[in-house]
């Protein structure tokens, strides 16, 4: 009986021990997972960064950026290659009188130019002058552009009115404007009509000539395809002759403006009271020399900008050629 009693005893000790650790061991289990939970949001967190993303706005900005840089050295360069020949003969022109590599009494530096031409414009000679050569330039060039290019349509399309004033034009054109002269000073006088006058001669022939060369230029596909049309001359001149003949017109109107002024200073020199070639002929016999270089030095300048213009308006008018 107490064998069987303390059987029983043993027994219970044993079974004990393992009925109290399965609960260990199961609440073990279940706390496991929570305890590696937050092992893997740490890990997550304390892994590599990602790689940054660019955003959509930034990369268009910098682009931009990139391009204006590029575009303003390239503006630069081209600035620079330009203008290294005429910063070239400037560094001459001040150098050599300096080193006695010429006479500086009649050809003074640069600087001295500069000086004087500053002298002028403030005391208001220099705006007096200019303004008296641009009127009478700009006076005969506008009157010839309206006569030459209307005449120069109608000898180049007319066959036979180019045959007779073919040899007209010739025979004038081979006289020089300032052979005529003094022919134009004694039938207008030396008031500003002879002027103008030798002005308006001078622009004639380069506009003339090159409106006739185009005229007669012209694609004959494009002229008959207008005339398979049914198009009045009118409509022809409008949409064929004159759209083609624009480039080789306005070459002549450049040789003109540049003639308009040349000529006007040349005509100035012998009669007028006014004007840049007044202030040359003038600074010449003061043996104001200075001056005298000022003076050329503005109607290089004018010229300079009046082929600029004129070359503008050629390409706003020649907007339909395809850029080579």
């Amino acid at each position: 009986m107490s064998t069987t009693v303390e059987a029983a005893v043993k027994a219970g000790t044993e079974t004990a021990p393992e009925t109290r650790t399965a609960p260990e061991s199961q609440a073990t289990e279940t706390q496991a997972p929570q305890t590696q939970a937050p092992e893997s949001e740490s890990t997550a967190v304390r892994g590599p960064a990602a790689p940054a993303v660019r955003t959509p706005a930034q990369a268009p900005v910098r682009g931009r950026g990139a391009a204006l840089a590029l575009g303003v050295l390239r503006v630069l360069r081209a600035v620079a290659l330009r203008s290294a020949a005429i910063l070239a003969l400037l560094a001459l022109w001040e150098t050599a009188p300096r080193l006695g590599l010429v006479d500086a009494t009649f050809l003074p530096p640069v600087s001295e130019v500069a000086k004087a031409w500053w002298e002028l414009l403030g005391n208001g000679q220099l705006a007096e002058h200019s303004k008296a050569s641009l009127a009478r330039s700009f006076g005969g060039f506008g009157i010839a552009v309206a006569v030459a290019v209307p005449l120069g349509l109608l000898i180049g399309w007319y066959r036979p009115v180019a045959a007779l004033l073919g040899p007209l034009l010739e025979v004038f054109r081979n006289t020089a404007a300032l052979a005529l002269l003094p022919v134009f000073v004694l039938l207008l006088g030396i008031g500003e009509t002879s002027k103008v006058s030798i002005v308006v001669y001078a622009c004639v022939w380069p506009i003339l000539l090159n409106t006739i060369s185009a005229v007669g230029n012209a694609d004959p596909t494009l002229v008959k395809l207008a005339r398979s049309m049914d198009l009045s001359t009118p409509k022809l001149f409008q949409k064929v002759i004159l759209p083609a003949s624009v480039p080789v017109i306005f070459t002549g109107i450049r040789l003109a403006g540049a003639v308009s002024i040349l000529v006007l200073v040349a005509a100035e020199m012998i009669g007028a009271k006014a004007g840049l070639g007044y202030l040359i002929n003038a600074s010449q016999f003061n043996f104001a020399i200075p001056q005298m270089y000022a003076g050329i030095v503005t109607i290089s300048a004018i010229g300079l900008a009046f082929n600029q213009i004129l070359v503008a308006i050629e390409r706003r008018l020649s907007l339909w050629r395809v850029p080579s």
